[in-house]
């Protein structure tokens, strides 16, 4: 990547930036339900109507939706995402807080997933249309048919409830407590990727340079590992992207279910309680790593593929 494209790759993050910022802003200012009832009834008190109203003022909530746009968006763009509604603390603060335990719990899953897809894929491309391979392809399919959810309900029951091997609770603090939750994530993940490694392998067992090497006589091993593997590892690296940006937003489901201290969780609770600042921080800060680890992975590419450089 040049160094204009590079610039325009931060240009374009900088306006999808901004349009989820609206878009943000926008359903949240439309949405039904107001914060400070909320707020006062999740303390047990119910405020005449007059002290509801002078909160909302003081909150900025009865100003026009464009001035409390604008007051936002300049706050973010010094560093200061608000105060939450519900925790009467920087919302920034939260977010690092929470930041930390989901990337903890991403990389595992990814780690987990990795070990599994990669030699099932290999040995089901280079088995295809073998007993083996249909019995991969067959897990795989269930794999992919089952949701996440049902997947950690039946880990909480089996493992956590009746046999007692693992902490019901996951509090993310020891390796013991990740486990049901690094499973759940990487089981459908492994699924997903088994297939696809198996589709990029068969693609590249099939080009001209295999059948060269082979018709030199060079083993079959050697073969894989030296020249099929590393030609296959773009379209992976792509994907691996993409699902690290999907982990960091979409954990919430399996984050609840064990009561991970994640930002999924964290989410959950800030839309129950309509707390905006948090909510609207957490889908920017969302956004903004989901774009910066695309970028990297394309960044990447020139260096583990010297083909992209070339082209170049």
């Amino acid at each position: 990547m040049s160094k204009k494209q590079l610039i325009n790759r931060i240009i374009q993050i900088i306006i999808v930036l901004f349009g989820i910022s609206l878009i943000t802003f926008t359903l949240i200012y439309l949405a039904p339900g107001d914060p400070v009832r909320t707020m006062y009834a999740a303390s047990g008190m119910i405020p005449s109507e007059d002290v509801i109203q002078q909160i909302r003022e003081s909150m900025g909530l009865n100003d026009p939706f464009f001035v409390q746009y604008w007051n936002w968006l300049s706050s973010c763009l010094r560093g200061d995402f608000g105060i939450s509604y519900s925790t009467k603390k920087p919302v920034i603060d939260i977010i690092l807080l929470k930041l930390v335990p989901t990337l903890k719990l991403a990389f595992m899953s990814l780690i987990v997933m990795l070990i599994i897809a990669v030699p099932f894929g290999i040995l089901a491309a280079v088995k295809k249309n073998k007993v083996i391979d249909f019995l991969i392809r067959g897990t795989t399919f269930l794999g992919l048919s089952i949701p996440n959810f049902w997947v950690g309900l039946m880990l909480l029951y089996f493992i956590a409830l009746k046999f007692k091997l693992l902490p019901v609770v996951s509090t993310g603090d020891g390796f013991e407590k990740m486990i049901l939750p690094v499973l759940t994530l990487a089981f459908s993940m492994a699924a997903k990727y088994t297939r696809q490694v198996r589709t990029v392998v068969l693609e590249e067992l099939n080009q001209d340079y295999v059948i060269g090497a082979r018709a030199r006589g060079i083993k079959e091993n050697i073969i894989l590992l030296r020249h099929v593997l590393p030609n296959s590892l773009l379209p992976l690296i792509t994907l691996l992207g993409l699902s690290l940006g999907s982990l960091l937003g979409g954990t919430a489901v399996v984050e609840v279910i064990f009561s991970y201290p994640g930002l999924g969780n964290m989410a959950v609770s800030a839309i129950t309680s309509y707390d905006y600042p948090l909510i609207q921080a957490y889908v920017m800060w969302i956004a903004l790593i989901y774009m910066i680890i695309n970028l990297l992975i394309d960044i990447s590419y020139k260096y583990l593929d010297p083909r992209v450089k070339e082209r170049g």
